[in-house]
């Protein structure tokens, strides 16, 4: 087991290098670029994701689809994430998982276009979508679809569902220490998360969307507001935390006595890799569930698709980032831990409220990002075995989760890793080949501003 935990770690520590970190930044530069920087009509997309096209097809409004997709997005990375990325690149990190948050805008947008553009419908109604469809219908590379939906239901039940178990039964463990045994906390707590996850998911897309439109708009608000405090808290640092993060981004430096690089080198690596890992722009995983909203033109739904990563990382990894490095500053003692410890002490220093928003932040992103996963994992099972294959699934995502909060899953989140990182290589070929389509499409509807026309982008499904 030590064996195999090695392996898995190395082959993570392989397709989670710089050729994977330069692949998907390179991606986000090229379709900024080309598609004349979308970010410009961030506000734009902000107001579309609150309207509703109702005569439009689709099973879910843009908000459910975007409440949905943020769900899966919204984890455990944007808290432990960004102080992993802290700790083992420092300060400067900060500003390089904000920046791959800005340009991830461009090629969530591209997601969002192409899911509704190659999308199909199916005999009773359903929309389906997503990298899949875009390969099969705008490529011709079936094969390559298959291998995408084989990656997605594979890290469905990793980094989508028993991960975010463990991580919710983990935090409930600490907190309520000392009122039973660790192993009982957890085992009610997989049970509860059990069912409550399968209540949701058995109603398919438009339940899922339906509470996921409820929970994700409330524990990010709360989250924010919860962060926003402790900055006030930390007021007194907050400029000397904001001058050591730009200072140190593009510090030239030399760390360990010239041996490992650059300051910047460091902060850059850490930086761009947990931003990349935390919005999920270019995984392929949120144009599955924005291929189901109602919408009347794709980009309509791009533009809305792309506000995912503005809230996920431009704003939300952010303003974390801003609390761990300005509570460092005021407790230099916490700067030497990890990234999981340096979050708990973090946020443990702040008197009263500092705890309680950690841990309610960890629970509901987890279990939000459960909910969006098991979407993401029905649609690519029902691709690679049909529609039957959805029940056998939920069963075992439902047992799975109860798994996940008994178990110790050092080796799942390694096979975790390596299938995000997978199912994004198909993915990242159907945006940068189809990227001349996504061009058209945005100079006709946003630049010549035709949002409000009509399209037919649906197909009849074999």
């Amino acid at each position: 087991m030590e064996q195999l935990l090695q392996l898995t770690e190395d082959i993570s520590g392989i397709v989670w290098g710089w050729p994977m970190i330069i692949l998907l930044l390179g991606t986000h530069l090229f379709l900024t670029f080309r598609l004349k920087f979308p970010q410009r009509k961030i506000w734009t997309a902000i107001k579309l994701s609150v309207q509703k096209d109702q005569k439009a097809k689709g099973d879910v409004s843009q908000f459910g689809a975007l409440a949905t997709s943020l769900a899966a997005t919204i984890g455990t990375g944007n808290i432990i994430g960004v102080a992993t990325a802290v700790s083992l690149g420092g300060p400067g990190a900060v500003l390089w998982c904000w920046l791959t948050g800005v340009f991830g805008i461009a090629t969530k947008y591209s997601e969002g276009l192409l899911a509704i553009k190659y999308r199909v419908s199916t005999q009773d109604g359903r929309m389906l979508g997503g990298p899949m469809y875009a390969l099969e219908q705008g490529l011709g590379m079936k094969w390559l679809g298959i291998l995408f939906c084989v990656f997605a239901a594979v890290a469905s039940f990793g980094i989508g569902n028993t991960v975010q178990a463990n991580a919710i039964s983990e935090n409930l463990s600490i907190v309520m220490d000392g009122w039973m045994m660790p192993d009982h906390i957890k085992m009610i707590t997989g049970f509860v998360l059990a069912a409550l996850v399968g209540f949701v998911v058995i109603g398919g897309v438009k339940s899922i969307a339906k509470w996921c439109t409820m929970l994700v708009p409330m524990m990010a608000l709360l989250y924010v507001l919860g962060c926003l405090y402790i900055l006030c808290v930390n007021h007194a640092f907050l400029g000397t935390a904001l001058s050591l993060i730009f200072h140190e981004a593009f510090s030239l430096k030399a760390v360990g006595g010239g041996t490992a690089g650059t300051v910047l080198m460091m902060a850059a690596r850490y930086g761009i890799a947990r931003g990349l890992f935390s919005n999920e722009s270019g995984m392929g995983s949120a144009p599955i569930v924005a291929a189901a909203a109602q919408t009347k033109n794709p980009v309509r739904q791009a533009l809305v698709s792309s506000t995912g990563t503005f809230w996920d990382t431009v704003v939300i990894c952010a303003i974390t980032g801003l609390v761990i490095v300005s509570s460092i500053i005021a407790y230099p003692e916490i700067s030497q831990e990890d990234g999981g410890m340096l979050t708990k002490k973090a946020f443990g220093m702040i008197p009263y409220v500092g705890t309680p928003i950690l841990t309610f932040g960890i629970i509901t992103f987890a279990f939000s990002t459960i909910l969006g996963w098991s979407y993401y994992g029905e649609r690519a099972m029902e691709y690679l075995a049909g529609r039957r294959s959805i029940v056998f699934y939920r069963i075992l995502y439902i047992l799975l989760v109860y798994a996940g909060s008994t178990m110790s899953l050092a080796l799942v989140w390694n096979m975790a890793d390596i299938m995000n990182a997978l199912m994004a290589l198909p993915n990242l070929i159907a945006l940068l080949m189809l990227s001349g389509v996504i061009a058209k499409d945005t100079q006709h509807y946003l630049w010549e501003k035709n949002l409000d026309e009509e399209s037919e982008e649906v197909k009849s499904e074999e």
